[in-house]
């Protein structure tokens, strides 16, 4: 009975993950996955699979089409007329939610949009210490009891005495035949990355082209994540000034003014060369801006900064053009003439939310 239930089990969960792979470029442009995350597990709204239901034979009769009627006949009741509404009688629509953890979600991103694994870089990882099953005892708590090794000494014991009955195998253990799962802690090497997002909050980037980031952003993280057990985010947000701040500032701090990219990247490469060694981490840095720089000679610095102190440190920097009424949109071309060919980069004009689906491919496609 218990196999059973495990087979129906993982049965419903391919069909579960057939269905969130069938849908994903809707979750992917929407973002209605972020507000059901947890800590290690997504909340899904699945209401195309149905719960079970009973449904009636054929030997029943009237409803609609069927028996006498004459044109103009109510076929049910309608909405009350003076606007006053009542309990229903009839169920509703049932919508199924399921968990689904990141690693999850992660492979079936990757499934979908057919990107690479992430090779680390040749550095040094940190090492993490993980308990590891390793022998059998003679002692040891009931929860690591070894149930086939304990049988097989039971069995043993009763045939040696001659207790064993076929036609009656019961067989039950004493102290001396139990047997107990050994473990031993052996450092393990974790790869460990750090994700550097800089955005442009100047007036000409609305709440629109922050939820495009926003959603990317979580995305990005999810298949980051996937690869890396240790990960390090820091945010910098810039108009004509750059500063770091949190999370929550990142997303939703609105300001006006200018735009000073060089700034950015200047806060960029210090943190890079002050906390994360290029020898022992992973780096990852993503720029989210409408383009519009506030002149040509502070692209030409943006063009060098890149060359000379984030490229060198960095496994993937990525450029995200998010589309702006207020923007030139100059900036991603200036990128393209000067970096279209290495592989460190990684450019994308998205458009709307619709061009999300296609900007992570643009920037995790490389397998960097």
């Amino acid at each position: 009975m218990i196999l059973r239930i495990e087979q129906d089990h993982n049965r419903f969960r391919q069909i579960v993950r057939g269905r969130i792979k069938k849908e994903l470029r809707k979750y992917i442009s929407s973002g209605e996955l972020i507000g059901r995350r947890g800590r290690d597990l997504i909340s899904i709204p699945l209401p195309q699979i149905r719960i079970p239901q009973f449904i009636y034979g054929p030997k029943q009769t009237g409803g609609v089409g069927q028996g006498e009627g004459a044109v103009g006949t109510v076929l049910g009741p309608g909405e009350n007329e003076d606007g006053r509404s009542q309990a229903g009688d009839r169920p509703g629509d049932h919508i199924l939610e399921v968990d689904v953890t990141l690693d999850e979600l992660a492979e079936m991103l990757g499934e979908e949009l057919a990107l690479p694994a992430i090779q680390p870089r040749g550095r040094r990882n940190i090492l993490s210490h993980k308990d590891r099953y390793t022998g059998i005892a003679r002692y040891g708590p009931e929860s690591l009891r070894h149930f086939k090794r304990t049988y097989k000494e039971t069995l043993k014991r009763s045939l040696s005495m001659g207790t064993y009955r076929p036609d009656f195998p019961i067989l039950v253990p004493i102290r001396q035949d139990k047997r107990f799962r050994t473990w031993k802690s052996a450092a393990m090497p974790q790869a460990n990355a750090a994700i550097v997002y800089m955005m442009d909050v100047s007036g000409s980037m609305g709440e629109e082209q922050k939820e495009i980031v926003r959603i990317e952003s979580f995305w990005i993280d999810t298949w980051l994540r996937h690869h890396y057990k240790g990960v390090e985010i820091r945010y910098i947000i810039h108009d004509a000034e750059a500063r770091e701040v949190d999370r929550e500032s990142f997303y939703h701090t609105r300001e006006s003014g200018g735009t000073v990219i060089s700034a950015a990247y200047k806060l960029c490469a210090r943190i890079l060369e002050t906390d994360y060694p290029a020898d022992e981490w992973n780096i990852y840095c993503l720029h989210f801006s409408d383009g519009d720089n506030w002149s040509q000679g502070d692209t030409e610095e943006c063009v060098a900064l890149l060359g000379k102190q984030i490229l060198p440190r960095a496994n993937l920097f990525c450029y995200g053009q998010v589309e702006s009424p207020y923007g030139t949109g100059q900036f991603l071309v200036d990128l393209k003439e000067n970096y279209a060919d290495d592989e460190r980069v990684a450019l994308s004009k998205i458009e709307n939310k619709d061009g999300i689906y296609q900007s992570i491919k643009d920037f995790l496609g490389k397998g960097r």
